[in-house]
């Protein structure tokens, strides 16, 4: 799916992340990027036991205008995505565009009938280390322009139907979306650190045979 270029200086600004050195402490360098097989990223995956106690979904403030141009982030998603350029009214209503939602292949042109999907979703995420985030963290992962894929606008259907469920639990109905499926999965938790459960490191060690050499990148976020 390609972005526009909004979207595109947005991930190259936050790209830009302070390293620490013992002989230049105040250097600042950005994040390399990452490039592997899909294979290779699911073995780079850490293992670890999930653990909800304490999960609520306010505790990852979303569709903030980060930017303060009037757009939240589901609105900035829709702009990035559509086909054509939206119409927006007031306070940046985006009332009309064409957005491919990939999970199913269909077209839509109603923003209504489109939500913006958590690749991982927040409650899988909190699962996997986000429960030992600070709050601030928490809000950049549930707000993450600055990659790609981490959000996606996809039918409200296919999304809900999805809701907190893993690889081992749920794919994207259309077999032509796995394989990208799978790849925006493993690099968004390669991205933020995140770990993978038993069941969901096998099923993406299976899936991912399926997918011959196909690539994934990422970059580490910040904060």
């Amino acid at each position: 799916m390609i972005k526009i270029t909004q979207r595109a200086l947005i991930g190259a600004a936050l790209a830009v992340l302070p390293l620490l050195t013992a002989a230049t402490p105040a250097l600042t360098q950005p994040h390399a990027r990452e490039s592997m097989t899909l294979a290779a990223g699911v073995q780079a995956l850490p293992l670890s036991a999930e653990n909800r106690d304490g999960y609520q979904r306010t505790s990852f403030r979303h569709w903030i205008d980060e930017d303060r141009d009037g757009c939240s982030t589901r609105n900035e998603v829709l702009i990035a995505e559509s086909r054509k350029p939206v119409e927006k009214g007031d306070r940046c209503k985006i009332l009309s565009g064409e957005w491919h939602s990939y999970y199913d292949q269909q077209t839509v042109t109603d923003p209504r009938g489109l939500d913006i999907d958590h690749i991982v979703p927040l409650a899988e995420a909190w699962d996997s280390g986000a429960s030992q985030w600070t709050k601030e963290r928490r809000q950049a992962y549930a707000n993450d322009l600055g990659a790609e894929r981490s959000l996606v606008a996809v039918t409200a259907r296919t999304n809900r139907s999805k809701a907190d469920q893993d690889p081992a639990q749920w794919m994207p109905p259309s077999g032509d979306a796995r394989c990208t499926y799978l790849g925006d999965w493993v690099s968004t938790k390669l991205r933020w650190e995140l770990t993978a459960d038993r069941d969901e490191a096998e099923t993406l060690r299976a899936l991912a045979a399926g997918c011959g050499g196909q690539a994934i990148e990422y970059e580490l976020a910040g904060g």
